[in-house]
């Protein structure tokens, strides 16, 4: 068995902004990565059962390599509970509600100290919702603080707003986080494949 850390990515974004339809993706196409996914519940994500090859409790097994888990208690039991199957995966990928501030989550990571003898967090992807941002901003400091902790923003939903207004809004979330890279998409689409870059962001995590 590998004793080297398992790198840990972080999936959040504020309520309808994309990451439902992001994670369908990375659990139904054949992007020939390990990945396990942490999810709150199964039902929200709407796995397409004649992809699951194999179901063990709380974990299914999909034809694509993937293991996709539900969180029910604290994420850090869950997470040691994870690694009896360790030889299964190569990287997580742990999902946060939308009205979830990823601060707390991240903090796991380092504060658990059997957690982070055998995780190691990669960072931290946030789905942005282009046309309802403004509003989300002003209204929930949730929406605010998974920009600022992000290391990725996929500024999402392009074709609900004017091409004018794109750059404009971009601008506003550098202001907010300098340093995230931004990618942009319509209906998350963005390359998943490990020879792209995003991909390497979130699935191999060699990039960060």
């Amino acid at each position: 068995m590998s004793t080297a850390k398992i790198p840990v990515t972080i999936l959040t974004g504020f309520l309808g902004a994309g990451k439902t339809t992001l994670l369908n993706r990375i659990l139904n196409e054949h992007h020939g990565q390990h990945l396990a996914v942490v999810v709150n519940e199964f039902g929200e994500i709407g796995i397409d059962q004649e992809l699951i090859v194999q179901t063990d409790e709380a974990i299914v097994a999909m034809n694509n390599g993937c293991l996709c888990c539900t969180v029910r208690g604290d994420l850090n039991r869950h997470l040691m509970n994870l690694l009896q199957h360790r030889e299964r995966f190569a990287h997580v990928l742990v999902e946060t509600t939308g009205l979830a501030n990823p601060g707390p989550v991240a903090l796991t990571f380092l504060w658990d100290q059997k957690v982070r003898q055998a995780f190691t967090l990669d960072g931290i992807v946030t789905v942005v919702d282009a046309k309802h941002i403004v509003r989300h901003l002003e209204e929930c400091e949730e929406a605010r603080a998974q920009i600022v902790f992000a290391d990725v923003l996929i500024l999402n939903k392009l074709d609900l707003i004017a091409e004018a207004a794109v750059a404009p809004l971009e601008q506003r979330l550098r202001r907010i986080n300098a340093l995230a890279q931004v990618y942009r998409s319509t209906h998350t689409v963005v390359p998943i494949a490990p020879s792209c870059a995003w991909g390497v962001l979130i699935l191999s995590g060699h990039v960060w």
